[in-house]
């Protein structure tokens, strides 16, 4: 694809001196300045956008990776040039990564836009980089293709595989429940994580590495091959190859590549995995950019016909690395074959049938189950609507216990992430395992800005008793990583007045997935009194505006978890 000037390479979106051969001048002579030859800088140009960063441990090998798709853009014949972007280390970001996930995609959209690129290399891996990187290439629509970091390998303890970071969670439970002791989740601590790249198992980051290959954005087998394996790095080569073949090429924009069509066949792939609860967030605020509508009512009747068929934590037993091991992406996308629109498009030039025809037909029924025999009959994730979530909410189902999905209990009650740190272990809180543990004022309006705390823990003395799970409902976000019973993603949120925010300690709250109900069991005119009350009306949990910077932008801009939490702005055309 050239530039609007129709030019390519250096001379492409020339630096305006108000002398256009004056420009292609300078710029030639600072890009000699850095050892290229003249036949180099007559070559069109392969932007790799990365996001390297000492605070991101899952892409610490990415100066390797980046090395081998030079090497393969080099030998199709085009120039590589990496640049950085903000990087989101998960576990780094105060107060959340999902906050900056929209800067870091203005970064990306912007300098694909503003620098010489013909064909941009996306490489990102954890949790809101790829989203970050597939919003930016989508709003930019310059020809794009994904190549992400890869799923760490799994390290070893007492005999058992670890992988971060469900077994993280696993092991935090035993601690708080005081069947191990400091040492040995110490000792737990230091071989969660051994290497570089994403988390092990089925979380945001695996989810959003298997729904860029199913989107057509990646190359077949892309997203699960493990970050230390020289798979990986042949595939950073291909994706250097198959980057300069996309120059010029239009019909290859990821506006032609991410369609409605597509979009549904991620979404269809998202309950198959039993997948991460941000991806809704994140696949919506994609298909957002392309001005696709994410419908949570279409959610439920793909849910309904699509069952979970890949057998990894959180929901089942194996880890990434055994889903590579297994047959990957095209084994997972061939049970699915009848059920997706197989006619979309990918970067590699072939379409979604293409790609399933050709894979190798090799498939480990242990990880990867055929569609007539599922792990589950019915998709990982449903969304549940009513009074207190008029917007919807989701549950994931597959990481859930069946027997809490028909249930009425009583609400307890956290105002806040502070009151929720409190009071969770306090003695004296009046809980029991059937009550409904709520936390409010941590949506994406709040000032926690839409925290990964939906995993509210067991309150100490009911863990210590042997509770391994209870119904738990907020309006925040949770790890993909994490299991239970868990409602998030309460829309609107509590800050913003929604009515979740009307909640009160000791209110009957119904809960039924058969039915996609939740519902807050306190009469309307009593709700309207509630609204009505300065204490608890309208924004009540609200942040405050923050005078300046990107705080400011964000509080302004930020929308709910049902439209992904992008900007107003960003959406479509804007």
């Amino acid at each position: 694809m050239t530039s609007d000037d129709g030019e390519t390479g250096l001379r492409r979106g020339l630096t305006n001196y108000g002398d256009r051969e004056f420009s292609a001048y300078l710029r030639r002579s600072f890009a000699s300045s850095m050892g290229y030859g003249s036949e180099m800088l007559d070559k069109p140009i392969v932007g790799i956008c990365h996001s390297a960063s000492g605070f991101n441990n899952c892409h610490r090998h990415f100066p390797e990776l980046i090395e081998a798709v030079k090497r393969g853009v080099l030998a199709a014949g085009a120039l590589p040039i990496e640049f950085p972007t903000i990087s989101l280390g998960e576990v780094f970001l105060s107060p959340t990564s999902l906050k900056y996930r929209n800067l870091m995609s203005m970064d990306v959209e912007e300098m694909a836009r503003a620098q010489p690129i013909d064909a941009l290399v996306l490489l990102g891996g954890c949790d809101k980089t790829v989203p970050a990187q597939l919003m930016g290439a989508a709003s930019a629509d310059i020809p794009a293709i994904q190549l992400v970091a890869g799923p760490m390998s799994t390290g070893r303890h007492r005999g058992e595989r670890l992988g971060a970071c469900t077994d993280c969670r696993r092991f935090w439970a035993k601690f708080r429940a005081g069947q191990i002791d400091a040492e040995e989740i110490g000792a737990v601590e230091q071989r969660l994580a051994s290497t570089a790249g994403t988390c092990a198992v089925m979380g945001t980051a695996s989810t959003m590495a298997a729904l860029a290959e199913t989107l057509g954005m990646m190359p077949a087998g892309a997203a699960a091959i493990p970050a230390v394996d020289s798979d990986r790095l042949r595939m950073a080569e291909q994706t250097g190859r198959i980057a300069v073949g996309l120059i010029g090429a239009a019909d290859r924009r990821p506006s032609r590549i991410m369609t409605p069509e597509a979009v549904e066949n991620a979404l269809r792939v998202l309950l198959a995995l039993g997948g991460s609860t941000n991806a809704i967030i994140h696949l919506t605020a994609i298909a957002g950019r392309l001005d696709i509508p994410v419908d949570l009512a279409r959610l439920n009747a793909l849910s309904d016909s699509t069952p979970v068929l890949v057998d990894l934590k959180p929901t089942g037993a194996g880890y990434m690395e055994d889903l590579h091991a297994a047959g990957g992406m095209p084994a997972i996308l061939r049970e699915l074959r009848h059920l997706l629109h197989l006619d979309c498009l990918t970067v590699t030039g072939e379409t979604l049938g293409d790609r399933i025809a050709a894979a190798d037909p090799w498939v480990d029924r242990a990880f990867i189950r055929p569609f007539a025999e599922p792990v589950r009959e019915t998709g990982g994730l449903v969304a549940l609507f009513g009074n207190i979530a008029p917007r919807g909410a989701i549950l994931k189902r597959s990481a859930a216990d069946p027997a809490l999905f028909e249930r009425e209990g009583r609400a307890v009650v956290f105002t806040s992430l502070e009151d929720l740190a409190a009071r969770i272990d306090d003695p004296d809180l009046d809980v029991t395992e059937e009550d409904f543990l709520i936390l409010q004022n941590a949506g994406p309006t709040s000032a926690a800005a839409m925290p990964e705390a939906g995993y509210l823990p067991i309150p100490a003395k009911l863990a210590r008793a042997g509770v391994r799970d209870m119904i738990r409902i907020s309006d925040a976000r949770m790890s993909g990583t994490a299991y239970g019973t868990i409602v998030l993603h309460v829309a609107p949120d509590a800050a913003s007045g929604g009515p979740f925010g009307l909640v009160r300690d000791g209110d009957r709250i119904r809960l039924s997935v058969e039915d996609r109900k939740l519902e807050l069991l306190v009469d309307a005119a009593e709700l309207a009194r509630r609204a009505a009350a300065p204490a608890s009306g309208p924004g009540a949990g609200a942040a405050a505006t923050p005078a300046r910077g990107y705080s400011r932008l964000y509080q302004e801009q930020i929308l709910q978890a049902d439209e992904g939490c992008d900007f107003g702005f960003l959406k479509g055309t804007g």
